[in-house]
């Protein structure tokens, strides 16, 4: 089988929904094994960008919120989006002085990840900020409940295994960052 070739037969598209975040749209669809059917796929309006902030100490920050969609606490890496069309870093750089207060001026663009791609074309990236300086933080509104944690990185990476941060962006990017420390 040619990997590059699209097995699949788009027959028809509508959207179904759209807001300022995301657009919905269900596509009438031959499947790769002849069968007709629905294809529902979620588009994002930004690409989501996450930071590990790492100091000197090899101490890192996370984030703590309460998310609406799986209805509990979760513990991630600092994270969030900008559009599409702008700079994934500079993004990424907006997001950490946001939620932590934190800028850096050493980055490196350390992973792209698909977050869920049974369900949506959503593309996030992952960066390691290092030589850090501390401020004030920058919360949105949505953010005013927005814990903030400091703790060495292996405690962090420790968190992951234990299933204690189960945020895909986060865990993806913790632990490629633990391999590129041991490198």
């Amino acid at each position: 089988m040619n990997e590059v070739e699209n097995p699949w037969q788009k027959l028809s598209s509508k959207e179904i929904y759209d807001n300022p975040w995301i657009t919905i749209h269900e596509h009438e669809v031959i499947n790769p094994g002849g069968g007709r059917g629905i294809y529902g796929k979620v588009s994002f309006k930004n690409t989501a960008v996450g930071i590990i902030p790492l100091d000197n100490n090899m101490n890192t920050w996370l984030v703590g919120q309460y998310r609406y969609p799986l209805d509990e606490y979760s513990w991630e890496i600092p994270m969030g989006g900008g559009p599409i069309e702008n700079d994934i870093l500079d993004a990424a750089k907006s997001e950490l002085k946001e939620e932590t207060g934190i800028t850096a001026s050493k980055w490196e663009n350390i992973m792209r990840i698909h977050t869920s791609n049974s369900i949506t074309d959503e593309q996030g990236f992952v960066f390691l900020a290092r030589e850090l300086e501390f401020g004030e933080r920058e919360l949105e509104e949505s953010e005013s409940d927005l814990k903030l944690w400091k703790l060495p990185f292996s405690d962090v990476v420790e968190m992951v295994m234990e299933n204690k941060i189960t945020d895909s962006i986060s865990v993806a990017g913790i632990l490629k960052v633990e391999k590129l420390l041991k490198s």
